[in-house]
């Protein structure tokens, strides 16, 4: 044999490895364009079920998120829903109050400008959009503090927008439910 033939031989080798490999690259690229079509068609044939709208003009004088209305209400069926707006730079309430090991539905928008609500140490990232309700679906399996900034820059100011969630008993959070109206823990 040869020294020709051996790099003959190599090249050969070579040229055979590198078609392996485009022809996997080629696959990828195929395998990403599928599955990113398929989401993209999925997503728009499976819109979202219910969208609420609501007049962000209005929020303090009619409807759902009057004053008188926001913070936490112990539900008929045990759950807890919680009512929250978003303005500049605050949120209302700004510490909201809810019992551990319960499922909880955070209802809130915003009147002004995009805000949006990071419960750190959760799962919980919404925005808040001028003129649509964010439903939140949430549960905590331990009391304590959670701070609540907002995470979408809503202009000067913003990085003063902080609230604050308070996980207690379900026992202490049942007994000031018993008192009726909306609970916070905002002066505590």
């Amino acid at each position: 044999m040869s020294a020709e033939d051996t790099h003959g031989s190599s090249a050969e080798v070579a040229a055979r490895v590198e078609r392996r490999w485009a022809t996997i690259a080629v696959i990828i690229i195929v395998g990403m364009a599928v599955l990113a079509a398929f989401a993209g068609i999925h997503q728009a044939t499976m819109p979202q079920p219910r969208v609420e709208t609501t007049d962000p003009s209005r929020l303090h004088l009619a409807g759902e998120f009057v004053e008188g209305n926001l913070g936490s209400v112990l539900e008929a069926n045990g759950d807890v829903t919680v009512r929250a707006i978003g303005q500049q730079y605050s949120f209302t309430p700004a510490c909201i109050v809810v019992p551990v090991d319960t499922p909880i539905t955070l209802r809130a928008t915003s009147a002004d400008v995009v805000h949006g609500i990071l419960i750190q140490g959760t799962n919980v990232n919404t925005m808040l959009v001028p003129g649509y309700i964010s439903e939140q679906l949430m549960r905590f399996t331990n009391t304590g503090e959670h701070l609540m900034p907002c995470q979408e820059f809503c202009s000067f100011g913003h990085e003063g927008m902080w609230g604050k969630v308070k996980v207690i008993d379900k026992a202490d959070f049942a007994n000031r439910a018993k008192a009726g109206g909306r609970l916070s823990c905002v002066g505590q």
